[in-house]
């Protein structure tokens, strides 16, 4: 059992899309309750890692806000919390220079975002040196610049999901390599798998995601919400037919929103028959629309008010540069340099 009033937990997201609930119960309400926990907590928003999808220089900065007040809004707080931009802190880039030096070009190949790059190359029928169309150095070595974002503050626990476990084995191995050459200097993290939330279903029963189309955006109109929650697909079972919850995307839905009673009330329903599909609908927009709407109402004031986030920000910056300077100075000292 991690003991969580011991660590520096350290969080990343990047800019590039509006949370969805299903971001929101796996991803982000989870990661805001471990930083709670923690003796120490560090989230960054990791511009320059968006800067491999995102070419618009409007795009990113409305995104960057986006982000920042979505989370603010849900809980974060910027007290306790070091929350910054990623491309307020010149010493991560500085690091990532050094880490380059001492990281194997084998390492990078077996990264999951290049090698599926790779794959979707192959499978678009190219081969030789066309298998490296559309990959740029920014995503091939994004394992570096991802690695000097943990160390530099000296991440001691890094939250992700199952399929993000590389970054921080990746990590792990280059400041080891760094240490074995210099010195015990890198603080080697641990990751944290949140097991319990499991993968949220979307509109069609699929995983819920932008890409599918069938997701549900954590801030938007309740009308709008109400509409797109009353389009759940369902089979075609009467309000009096006995129905499986844990089969159920509307009961999966309100388990992460509803009270213990609510949810055993739903469940009663749908297994002895007498629960519609349209009204336990209504009872999960009535679950979701209780949880969100105060953070609504905080994410549409700072979205009015900028300068807000910005201060916000530039505090958390200053406290992350200060532990990354420190870092610095050590690497820095270690390989020779003054």
């Amino acid at each position: 059992m991690t003991d969580l009033g011991k660590q520096r937990v350290l969080t990343g997201v990047k800019p590039t899309e509006a949370p969805h609930i299903g971001n929101y119960i796996g991803a982000i309400r989870p990661a805001i309750e471990l930083a709670a926990q923690a003796e120490d907590s560090y989230l960054f928003i990791a511009d320059y890692h968006a800067l491999n999808i995102i070419r618009n220089a409007e795009e990113l900065k409305e995104y960057t806000y986006l982000i920042a007040a979505s989370w603010l809004a849900l809980g974060l707080d910027a007290e306790k919390t070091a929350f910054y931009r990623q491309s307020d802190i010149p010493e991560i880039f500085e690091i990532t220079t050094i880490l380059s030096a001492v990281t194997p070009k084998g390492l990078m190949n077996r990264a999951h975002a290049y090698k599926a790059a790779i794959d979707k190359n192959k499978e678009a029928g190219r081969k030789g040196a066309d298998l490296d169309y559309g990959i740029n150095m920014g995503l091939y070595t994004y394992p570096i610049l991802m690695a000097a974002d943990i160390l530099a503050p000296r991440g001691t626990l890094v939250p992700v999901g199952r399929d993000q476990i590389q970054h921080v084995e990746m990590t792990r191995d280059i400041a080891g390599s760094f240490n074995h050459l210099f010195g015990d200097i890198l603080t080697l993290p641990d990751f944290y798998v949140q097991e319990s939330t499991g993968l949220l279903p979307g509109l069609d029963g699929q995983k819920m995601s932008k890409s599918y189309g069938n997701h549900i955006p954590v801030f938007m109109d309740s009308k709008k919400r109400r509409k797109l929650i009353m389009k759940i697909v369902t089979d075609s079972k009467l309000p009096e037919e006995p129905k499986n919850p844990d089969e159920n995307t509307i009961y999966q839905l309100y388990c992460h929103f509803a009270t213990e009673t609510e949810r055993a009330e739903m469940r009663s329903g749908f297994e002895k028959g007498g629960m519609g599909y349209g009204d336990a609908k209504q009872l999960l927009f009535e679950a979701v629309e209780r949880d969100l709407e105060e953070p609504s109402k905080i994410y549409n004031d700072l979205l009015a008010d900028k300068k807000r986030i910005d201060t916000l920000l530039e505090k958390g910056a200053e406290k992350a540069r200060e532990t990354a300077a420190a870092t610095l100075k050590d690497m820095r000292h270690a390989i020779g340099l003054r």
